[in-house]
C-alpha cells in the first residue's frame, strides 16, 4: 500500500535512499546522454550543466546530447536505448523516468493504491530489462536520475493526484538500489526539488518549481536540477578566481585559478593585468520554458546560492587608503566601490557588465542556438517514437506517413503542433543540415570561450 504522507516527512523517510551519491566530474572528450521524458527532452538542465563546462572549464571539451521523448516510459526509454542512446557512441549514460510511468488516474482511496501499485510494479518490471541492455555496454559510465518531483502541496488550482509523488519515490529508491549494486552513480532530483517548494511555500502557498501542472519544472527549475547535478560532482565551491592584493604591501597575496602580471600601485591608483583560467556563468534573464507559466534561468538565483556556490570570481583589495574607488576592467567603468567592500571582496561574476561575463554571454545564447536546433530533431524523433513506431512505420517518412499524420494532427493538439517541424525535419538532408550547424556552433563556443587578458585599474575617487 502506498502511504499519501506529507512530503515533507516522506522524504525523512527515504532520505537514507536518496542521498546522493558522488558523481564524478565529465572529464575531456566526454560523450555525454541524458536519457528522459518531456522534462529531458524540452527541458534546459542538461544543456545548463554543459554550459557550466563550457565556460569553467575551456579547455575540457566535452558533448552533451538530449535524448529524452515527451510522454517515454521505462519501456519505451529500454526499446529506444541502441537506435536513440548507444548510437550517439556515449561514454557516459544519464536515465531518469517515474513522472509517466506513475499514471495519471484521478483515483483515491485503495483504488488510487492499487492503481499506483501496479504502475510502479509495471515500471521497475521495465527498468529490469533496462538494467541488462545497460550491462551489454560496459565502455559507458551509468549515472541514475531519481526524477524530479510531482508538486501535491503547491496550492494552485491545476488538477491534484494524491499520491503520485510517493510511487515516484518508491521508483527512485530502486533507481539507487540498482545503481550501489552496479557500482553505477546516482543523484537525486526529487527530495531536495521537494525540500524547496516545501520551504517557498510557507511564505507562497501557490509556489512550485513545477510550473502550472504540477509536472514540468519551470527555466529557473531547471537551474536548480542543474545546480543539483553540479553538487553531486562536487564542483560546489570550485572558483573561477580568487584575487588578493595586498596595497600596503603592494603584493598578490593569492592569485587561485588565474595569473596576475604588471601589478602597479601608486598612492590612488592600483592595476594590474588580470588571466583566469574560467568564465563567469551567465544567466539568461528572459522568461522561456514549458507551458503558459514561463520563467527564466536567473530566477533561480531567488531559491539557491548559485552565485556563491558555482560562480564566485573574486577581487580582494585591502590596505587601500582612499574612502571610495572606481573600478574600471579594460577601460570600461564597472562600479564604484567603498575600500571596506574591496577588503571584503566583491563579486565580479555577478556583475554582468565585465567584459569577461560578456564574453560568457555570447556563449550563452550560441549554447542556446544550439538547444534550439536539438529541439527540432527531437520534435521530429518525438513524432517517430511515440507516433509512427507504435504503428510499425518508426522511420518512415513516406508521402503515405505524412498524409496519416496531417490527419492524426486533426485529432491530437501535439501532432498538430509538431507537424511543421516534422515536415521539414523528414528530409534527411534537412536534418544533417541541422546537425552540421550544432557541430559549427560546438566548434565555435569551444573557440570562443578561451578567457582572455584584462588590464583592471581601481582609482581613488576624490
Amino acid at each position: 500500500m502506498i502511504l499519501r504522507l506529507p512530503a515533507l516527512l516522506c522524504c525523512l523517510l527515504l532520505s537514507n535512499y536518496l542521498t546522493a551519491q558522488s558523481v564524478k566530474p565529465f572529464k575531456s572528450g566526454d560523450r555525454v546522454v541524458f536519457t528522459g521524458n518531456s522534462i529531458t527532452d524540452g527541458g534546459h538542465y542538461h544543456s545548463y550543466i554543459w554550459l557550466y563546462y563550457i565556460t569553467h572549464f575551456p579547455t575540457r571539451r566535452i558533448h552533451i546530447f538530449n535524448a529524452g521523448i515527451g510522454g517515454d516510459v521505462a519501456q519505451q526509454m529500454y526499446e529506444r536505448l541502441e537506435s536513440d542512446v548507444f548510437n550517439r557512441k556515449p561514454t557516459v549514460v544519464a536515465l531518469t523516468f517515474g513522472m509517466n510511468d506513475t499514471g495519471y488516474q484521478l483515483l483515491k482511496g485503495a483504488k488510487a493504491d492499487s492503481a499506483y501499485q501496479q504502475k510502479v510494479a509495471g515500471a521497475l518490471q521495465s527498468f529490469q530489462s533496462i538494467e541488462q541492455k545497460l550491462k551489454q555496454h560496459p565502455e559507458a559510465r551509468k549515472i541514475m536520475i531519481g526524477s524530479s518531483p510531482y508538486d501535491e502541496t503547491s496550492k494552485t488550482k491545476s488538477i491534484l493526484l494524491i499520491g503520485k509523488n510517493a510511487a515516484m519515490r518508491q521508483i527512485a529508491v530502486e533507481q539507487q538500489l540498482v545503481a550501489k549494486k552496479n557500482h553505477w552513480e546516482y543523484v537525486d532530483f526529487g527530495a531536495p526539488m521537494t525540500a524547496i517548494n516545501l520551504r517557498e511555500q510557507q511564505a507562497d502557498s501557490a509556489f512550485t518549481l513545477q510550473g502550472s501542472d504540477r509536472i514540468h519544472p519551470t527555466n529557473d527549475a531547471q537551474m536548480v536540477m542543474a545546480s543539483i547535478f553540479l553538487k553531486a560532482q562536487g564542483l560546489s565551491g570550485k572558483k573561477i578566481a580568487d584575487i588578493k592584493i595586498n596595497a600596503t604591501s603592494k603584493k598578490v597575496e593569492t592569485a587561485e585559478n588565474c595569473a596576475i602580471t604588471r601589478l602597479v600601485i601608486s598612492q590612488d591608483k592600483l592595476e594590474f593585468t588580470y588571466l583566469a583560467n574560467s568564465l563567469p556563468y551567465p544567466l539568461d534573464t528572459i522568461p522561456a520554458g514549458f507551458g503558459r507559466q514561463q520563467k527564466a534561468q536567473a530566477g533561480a538565483l531567488k531559491i539557491i546560492p548559485f552565485n556563491n556556490e558555482f560562480n564566485q570570481e573574486l577581487l580582494h583589495v585591502k590596505g587601500l587608503l582612499a574612502k571610495s574607488y572606481r573600478l574600471n576592467i579594460d577601460g570600461k567603468l564597472i562600479g564604484n566601490f567603498t575600500s571596506e567592500a574591496l577588503a571584503r571582496g566583491i563579486n565580479l561574476a555577478a556583475i554582468p557588465t565585465t567584459p569577461q561575463y560578456q564574453q560568457a554571454l555570447a556563449l550563452m545564447h550560441l549554447n542556446e542556438e544550439r538547444w534550439t536546433i536539438e529541439r527540432r530533431l527531437r520534435e521530429y524523433y518525438w513524432i517517430h517514437y511515440s507516433i509512427l513506431k507504435p504503428k510499425g512505420l518508426l522511420f518512415n517518412d513516406g508521402d503515405a506517413t505524412v498524409d496519416s499524420l496531417q490527419k492524426y494532427a486533426k485529432r491530437d493538439f501535439f501532432v498538430g503542433l509538431t507537424m511543421p517541424t516534422y515536415q521539414k525535419a523528414r528530409f534527411k538532408n534537412v536534418r544533417d543540415a541541422w546537425q552540421k550547424e550544432m557541430d559549427l556552433l560546438t566548434d565555435q563556443l569551444y573557440t570562443i570561450n578561451k578567457p582572455t587578458p584584462h588590464r583592471i585599474e581601481i582609482t581613488a575617487v576624490n
